[in-house]
């Protein structure tokens, strides 16, 4: 697993790691089941605070990306066997995510076809990788 950090980026590390992870998960980079690296492995691997780590697989844990394995160490949790497929049955996180994304594109003056490139763009991203030499739009 190779994951890098930048302390300068004012975004704070523990979620540049969490990010990360999660994009390695929906990439399929890491599978369910996979074990992580420990905690003080991947913090001197990045030369970091071990309580940095801890702090981003707590939450990680939380969120149920993964999970504690008593005596093994964190791995990646495997996905529950009913798939959402209503939007009434997304997690209230997304929910209210995608009420905000809604909001600021709505103020930014942002049309709805717009607004879903926006969205798709950014899911083919997620799973792809950046796409490089694509300009933005504003």
């Amino acid at each position: 697993m190779f994951l890098s950090v930048d302390p300068s980026s004012g975004f704070p590390v523990y979620r540049q790691i969490m990010e990360q992870v999660r994009r390695m998960i929906v990439a399929g980079r890491l599978t369910p089941g996979e074990k992580l690296p420990s905690i003080r492995d991947l913090a001197a691997t990045l030369q970091i605070n071990p309580l940095t780590v801890g702090k981003a697989y707590t939450e990680l844990e939380r969120g149920g990306i993964v999970e504690m394995r008593r005596g093994l160490g964190m791995y990646v949790r495997r996905p529950g066997a009913h798939a959402a497929t209503d939007a009434d049955d997304a997690p209230a996180t997304v929910t209210g995510g995608a009420q905000r994304f809604v909001l600021e594109a709505a103020q930014a003056g942002l049309s709805r076809a717009h607004a879903l490139k926006v969205v798709d763009d950014a899911w083919q991203e997620l799973v792809t990788g950046p796409v490089k030499n694509v300009r933005r739009q504003r």
